[in-house]
Order: structure tokens, then sequence, then C-alpha cells
């Protein structure tokens, strides 16, 4: 039942982005043309990669306020990494940030799991922390275009089969957050976490232990993040991202990612994130205000929660039903 009604969901949603694509088209035809929708999802790839890993943390019944505060203090420490040793290969940079990124999501796993802080106090300090140590990383300086090597900067702009590198990190992403969702014992884990804390103990899971390790998760995907913001926009300073942890949710809750915990899917994150960048590139083309683009944006939210409530309660009745019946 669950799975019907994600995939029920998640149609809902595609056929939502088709309209919205559809009316676009009536203002500016050119917009669905191929290069641009491959660089729409180019920009969207690191809302992609972030809204899997928030995804993970809210099947669980916890969220992780600090995903952006995270991915700057990783881009911070890759940039640096690059001023001050130039000869180090990109991708040992980029696994520098991974690691960094879930050492900081274990941080925050350890304070839930041992310590049983509600998560949202958790990280809503951990993310004050993690800004506050960009700052004195930094000095308060920012590390600019022309202090950072070339390979660094154009190794994500690179295009492999047409496609542009951030393309390739969002796709393989996916592929692995699908496979570990469906395919992994830590992802069934963190479904049965989600629907049932005290059935999953009875079960063998350690409800704590898989807290932890989703937010780890979500720390390494912040800490590639990080990397790629940095590179992207050749620029690191304490205000990256900041804010960008909002629009990470939204994605999550309009992809169908249950707040309460174990209901959502990793198409359900990825279409999301895909619903927030064509309305970000669209709207602007044809004209629309900043303004009606977060009323926008905010009116589907609402409608996504409005979704999300009736889905649970509808299987809530489901479940009592079977209940009685077994009576």
């Amino acid at each position: 039942m669950m799975g019907n009604l994600a995939k029920h969901r998640e149609l809902i949603l595609a056929g939502a982005i088709l309209v919205l694509l559809a009316l676009v088209t009536l203002r500016y035809p050119g917009f669905i043309a191929p290069g641009n929708l491959v660089r729409v999802f180019d920009d969207t790839s690191i809302l992609i990669i972030l809204a899997l890993g928030q995804m993970v943390v809210i099947l669980t019944r916890c969220i992780d306020l600090s995903i952006a505060a995270n991915l700057a203090l990783c881009g911070m420490i890759v940039a640096l990494l690059n001023v001050a040793f130039p000869g180090l290969p990109v991708p040992l940079l980029i696994g520098a940030g991974i690691v960094a990124g879930g050492a900081f999501g274990a941080f925050n796993g350890v304070l839930v799991w041992k310590l049983g802080i509600p998560s949202i106090v958790v990280t809503l300090g951990s993310m004050t922390i993690f800004r506050g140590s960009i700052f004195l990383l930094s000095s308060g300086q920012w590390v600019n275009a022309h202090q950072m090597t070339d390979a660094f900067k154009d190794f994500p702009r690179a295009t492999f089969v047409g496609l542009p590198m951030f393309s390739w990190f969002a796709i393989a992403v996916i592929v692995g957050f699908v496979l570990m969702m469906w395919r992994t014992r830590l992802g069934r884990s963190v479904y049965a976490v989600g629907v049932n804390p005290t059935a999953a103990v009875y079960t063998g899971i350690d409800v704590g232990r898989t807290q932890f390790f989703a937010f780890v998760i979500s720390g390494m995907v912040a800490g590639l993040a990080g990397y790629l913001w940095v590179a992207r926009y050749a620029v690191a300073y304490t205000e990256i991202a900041s804010g960008f942890e909002l629009n990470v949710i939204a994605a999550c809750v309009i992809g169908g990612i249950s707040i309460a915990g174990g209901i959502g899917t990793a198409a359900g994150a990825v279409l999301g994130a895909l619903f927030l960048g064509i309305v970000a590139n669209a709207l602007p083309v044809i004209n629309v205000s900043p303004f009606a683009q977060m009323a926008i944006s905010g009116t589907v939210i609402i409608i996504a929660v409005v979704f999300n409530a009736r889905a649970e309660r509808k299987k809530g009745r489901i479940i009592l039903r079977k209940a009685e019946a077994q009576a």
C-alpha cells in the first residue's frame, strides 16, 4: 500500500512538472530545447544531491537544519586546501570534502543517538557552529577565483557524453541512493525506524544507530555539494548557501517525503528538487517577479503538506481496520 501511495504522489508531481513546462513553453518555446533542459538539470544538481541526503534523515523522523552550513564549511575547507596545496589532485580534494562532511554529520548523529537531543535542536545549534567555524578558518576572508587552481574550477564544468560533470555527479548520487534505499539493510532499517520505531526495536534494529548513519550520509552529500558549489561559483565565504536548507526541505516535502518519517522515495525527492529547479529557471524567463515565485513555491509546499497529511491519515485508517479485523 505504501508503495502504491508513493507511486501515486510521484505520478501527480511528474504530471505537475509537465504542465508547468507546457505553460512556460507557451510563452517561451525555447525553454524545452534539449540543451536548455540539460542546463536546468545541471543548475538543479546540487539541490537534488542535498535533497536525497535530507530525505534519509527525514525518513528516520529527524531533520537536518545544518545541511547547508555543512556544505559551506566543507566548501571552505576544500578551497583552503586547494590554495595551500595547489598540487593536490581534485579527486583527493573531493574525498576530503566528503570525509569532512561525514564527520560533521556524525557530530549531529552522536548527539541525537547518545544524548537523545531532538534533531531540530541539535542541527540548529550545529548550523551556527559550522557557520562560525568558517569565519574562524578563513579569518573572515573570501577565497576568490584567482586563488583557486584551474583544475579545481574546471573539473565540474567538464563534459562527458554531452553532459557536464555536475549532472553526472547528481546522476551517480541518485543511482546510489536508489540502490541503498531498496537493496541494502540500512535502507530497509531507515524505513522501519520511520514507520514504527518501537516495532523496529523488536525486529533487532537499533533506532539511534540508524539515525546516526542517516546524519553521516546527509553530511557526506553536503561535503560533496560543498566542493561542487565552491568550484561552480569560484568563491568561498562565510555565507555560502545561507538559507539553502529551506530549499532542500521544501524539495523533500514537495516530493512526498513525510516529515513524520517512514514515507517517501528517492524518486520523489528528485522530482521535488526538479520542480523547484524548473520554477527557479522558468519563471524569470516569462517575467514573473521573484515575489510571485516565492508565493508559487509556498503554495506548492502547502498543497504537498496537505496531500501528505491526507495520505498518512488514510494509511492510519487502513492499519486500524486491519488491527480490528485481527482482533
